[in-house]
C-alpha cells in the first residue's frame, strides 16, 4: 500500500476590490443574479455568472419547485443557458454567490456535486481550464480550474 495526497491550491480575497477587474465584474454579476432566485422552500438564494472566452457574461439563479427535485441550481442554470445560446464558445470562469434570504454566507457557499460535474464537462468541452470563484460575505475563494473543486472528475472516456 502507498499513501497518496491531493493538494488543492486556491486564492482567498477579503473583497472583490482585491481581484482583477474581470473577476470583480463576474462576482458582481453572480450577486446580481442571486436577486432572481426562486427559493420559497429552502430560502437559500444562489446566483451564478459564467464568463465566456469572448467576455460575454451569462447569469443564472436557483429555481425551486414544489415537486422537488424538479428545480435547478444556479450554476447549472447559467452553464446550460451559456451552452445553449453560445455553443462552441468556451466557458473560462464561473462565480457563485449564495446565502439565506438574499444574503451571503460568511464563508463561500460551495456547489453541489452535480454542478461540479457539469462544470467539469464544460471545462472539457472548452479545452481549457475554467476558474471557479466562490463568494462569501467575509471571503472569496478562487480556484484556477474545476479539478480543484472536484478532484478525480468522472470521465467516461
Amino acid at each position: 500500500m502507498t499513501d497518496k495526497k491531493v493538494e488543492i491550491l486556491f486564492k482567498e480575497f477579503s473583497s472583490p476590490e482585491e481581484m482583477p477587474s474581470a473577476d470583480q465584474k463576474l462576482v458582481r454579476a453572480a450577486m446580481e443574479a442571486q436577486k432572481s432566485s426562486y427559493a420559497p422552500y429552502s430560502h437559500f438564494n444562489v446566483g451564478a455568472a459564467v464568463r465566456l472566452e469572448d467576455g460575454t457574461i451569462i447569469k443564472g439563479s436557483n429555481q425551486e419547485n414544489a415537486a422537488s427535485p424538479s428545480g435547478l441550481c444556479a450554476e447549472r442554470t447559467a452553464m446550460f443557458a451559456a451552452g445553449a445560446n453560445y455553443p462552441g464558445v468556451p466557458m473560462v470562469s464561473i462565480a457563485i454567490a449564495g446565502g439565506p434570504s438574499l444574503g451571503l454566507c460568511a464563508n463561500p457557499a460551495t456547489p453541489c456535486g452535480a454542478c461540479r460535474q457539469v462544470m467539469a464537462e464544460y471545462q472539457k468541452i472548452g479545452g481549457k481550464p475554467m476558474s471557479v470563484i466562490l463568494v462569501g460575505a467575509d471571503k472569496i475563494w478562487k480556484f484556477d480550474r474545476v479539478d480543484d473543486v472536484l478532484p478525480f472528475i468522472f470521465d467516461s472516456i
